[in-house]
């Protein structure tokens, strides 16, 4: 993808999104193929280098890593829509003004290892159960028996992180403050996550009046 210097993020930011976010479309290419085999997953980052998580037995995606076991892990989210008109100021012409949207991307860059052991694979519905669902009374996974049989663990090892956060990084302080502003009253859907982002990475000296969180 590509990633402007102003909108280029730390690994820190997006093993932090990543971990806030876990679940994501999982990209193998194979070898030779049209089109790569793409399967949307949830997962665990167990460390800042790996990754668990587990799919059915009958995934196609599991020839096309035998082929090649080079993997993406990519995702997006926390965006939000800023209108022409948000961006402009100052007697500038809201007709004139350049759309876009703001959202966060990273893709994880791995190699895959495909877990059939029983065991293994408990360990890596263990760690998922651990994150999701914390309080919950349930069985070992190893009791389900014909159930654990159905699905293949993956563990993927990260090599490359590719982190981008657009988020006004590219403007001045006083045009980012008036899509501040706008984002936290209209409030719709990613809007409060995207203005979170905005302030974290380019902190406001002074935003317009009537700004709020909501």
């Amino acid at each position: 993808m590509l990633i402007h210097p102003w909108d280029s993020g730390t690994d820190d930011e997006a093993l932090a999104f990543v971990q806030a976010h876990e679940f994501g479309q999982l990209v193998a290419a194979g070898r030779d193929r049209d089109i790569p085999v793409i399967v949307p997953t949830q997962f665990v980052l167990a460390d800042e280098k790996t990754l668990l998580l587990h799919l059915a037995r009958p995934n196609p995606i599991w020839t096309a890593i035998e082929e090649n076991p080079s993997v993406v892990m990519s995702l997006a989210g926390d965006w939000a829509y800023v209108p022409a008109a948000w961006k402009a100021i100052d007697g500038e012409d809201p007709a004139r003004g350049v759309p876009t949207t703001y959202y966060a991307a990273v893709q994880l860059i791995c190699t895959a290892q495909i877990v059939d052991d029983p065991k293994q694979k408990a360990v890596v519905l263990r760690r998922q159960l651990a994150r999701l669902e914390p309080d919950a009374e349930l069985v070992d996974p190893l009791e389900h028996g014909r159930i654990l049989r159905g699905i293949r663990g993956l563990r993927l090892s990260v090599r490359e992180v590719n982190a981008k956060f657009k988020y006004g990084g590219n403007v001045d302080d006083a045009h980012r403050g008036q899509v501040a502003k706008l984002l936290a009253e209209r409030d719709g859907p990613g809007d409060t996550a995207a203005l979170g982002h905005l302030r974290r990475r380019t902190p406001l000296e002074a935003e317009p009046v009537g700004t709020s969180d909501h």
